[in-house]
């Protein structure tokens, strides 16, 4: 089999796979709740209503009408910056868990439904070109730091597992980012959506 249609035979299995495995429902996000631990998580203090002064981009522009992986894009592009505020600061990276995360989203009206159909192969191309496997491997093949790809986890399961997964990961990633001289990657438009459609695909289709 030549490697171009072995590549070819990869992206098509994971189009016929990309709704996975049954995965646990997960809770519907609830606005109220989200709002009291965007506060709770102390991101009101850089996230101010219009008008008001803050250190991050105002409340409106955060809470719009989005996507759930676009929000998981927005947060991963967030993240060296509130990592560098919070070490200037002395606090710890705010955890947050994936129930957490659903209302977060609920929120900042981030709704799954918005985010369109993955190209796989804009996502696999994406891959390489942001650098994602200078520490992580896809297949064996790949850095020593992070994950193998191919191995299916919950973060794949749903748009609020991988929103969470992203959250959690970002600030030790900002971190190697800054030690090992490598440049963070950014997502816009779609980018996430086709990066993340790749990866869960690729997992289960790979032998775990």
């Amino acid at each position: 089999m030549t490697p171009m249609r072995a590549r070819a035979m990869v992206l098509l299995g994971a189009a016929l796979l990309a709704t996975g495995p049954p995965a646990e429902a997960q809770a519907p996000g609830d606005v109220a709740r989200g709002r009291a631990i965007f506060e709770q998580k102390q991101c009101a203090r850089c996230h101010q209503p219009g008008g008001q002064a803050g250190l991050g981009p105002a409340l409106e522009e955060v809470r719009r009408p989005q996507g759930g992986l676009e929000l998981a894009g927005r947060i991963w592009n967030h993240a060296p910056v509130m990592f560098a505020l919070l070490r200037q600061q002395g606090l710890d990276w705010p955890q947050i868990g994936a129930a957490e995360m659903a209302d977060l989203m609920a929120y900042l009206r981030a709704d799954p439904a918005r985010d369109p159909a993955p190209d796989l192969q804009q996502g696999q191309v994406l891959l390489i070109r942001k650098g994602c496997l200078k520490c992580h491997r896809l297949r064996g093949e790949g850095g020593s730091v992070g994950i193998e790809f191919t191995r299916y986890h919950g973060g794949y399961q749903s748009p609020v597992a991988w929103a969470t997964t992203i959250w959690n990961h970002s600030s030790r990633m900002a971190g190697h980012s800054a030690r090992m001289g490598v440049l963070y990657p950014r997502f816009t438009g779609d980018e996430m959506v086709n990066l993340f459609g790749f990866l869960k695909g690729s997992a289960e289709v790979s032998p775990r």
